[in-house]
């Protein structure tokens, strides 16, 4: 395990657990109690979390993460979910891809897939994002035409937020969007911890055809500050194993297709 592997290892079971001792820490992650209390104090430096006498708690806002952060949460069930969600793009689509480390996934997935090389120029899958880091990557891929949205980035997510992202999305058409949410229910739609964020990804869905939510289990039922959208506007969702049976009834009741994988 490198060191930001055990950072952000050691974060999740912060954030998971609320309170944690170096102890348990030790006994978990296999390192020395030395390198825990280092790797404690470096994460509370940067206010991520609280350090105690014997450990530390999760500092509030915690669940608003820095992406670079979050990226080794869940990342077995977030590979599958991207394969599985970067398997329903054709050849030649728009594809929307909001921030996230789950739809970072996807992108991964899209510029690996050898049947979206188009034949002839302009052949190619168009992918529209405001996210600077999945512009970043997929850039340098001559089979991937990427648009980016204007807006301020945000330092936590990477995404542009913010007015100047509407007049290109006012513009545009995307055959679908892999929407990546912090929050996911049945009774109260998608949503995100960030209202400018929220605002932007709201547009892209109201762009969209079709709308793919991408989240793991940890999301469902759960609630966050702003509203992207109406559950009515959710065509499917792909998320893990790990789902509870009842909270994806509910969310097929109303008109979802649940895919887990």
């Amino acid at each position: 395990m490198n060191r930001h592997e055990r950072l952000a290892g050691l974060l999740e079971l912060v954030i998971e657990r609320e309170s944690v001792h170096v102890d348990e820490l030790v006994r978990e992650l296999g390192v020395s109690a030395a390198t825990v209390r280092r790797d404690l104090d470096e994460l509370a430096e940067q206010q991520l979390i609280t350090r105690t006498r014997g450990g530390a708690t999760s500092a509030p806002g915690s669940a608003d993460l820095p992406l670079r952060y979050k990226a080794g949460r869940r990342a077995e069930e977030k590979t599958r979910i991207a394969q599985e969600a970067a398997s329903l793009v054709e050849p030649t689509q728009v594809v929307g891809l909001n921030g996230g480390t789950t739809t970072t996934e996807v992108a991964r997935e899209l510029a690996v897939r050898p049947e979206l090389r188009g034949p002839a120029p302009g052949d190619e899958v168009v992918v529209v994002t405001n996210a600077v880091n999945i512009a970043n990557e997929l850039a340098v891929r001559p089979h991937l035409r990427v648009v980016v949205t204007g807006g301020v980035a945000r330092a936590l997510s990477y995404e542009l937020t913010g007015p100047l992202a509407t007049p290109i999305l006012e513009q545009i058409s995307l055959d679908v969007l892999f929407l990546g949410v912090d929050a996911i229910d049945a009774t109260r739609g998608a949503a995100a911890h960030h209202e400018g964020e929220a605002a932007v990804n709201g547009a892209l869905v109201a762009r969209a055809n079709r709308v793919v939510v991408v989240a793991d289990s940890a999301k469902l039922g759960r609630t966050a500050f702003a509203t992207i959208c109406g559950i009515e506007a959710v065509d499917t969702l792909v998320t893990d194993t790990g789902a509870d049976r009842a909270l994806v009834k509910e969310l097929r009741r109303s008109g979802v297709e649940v895919v887990r994988v």
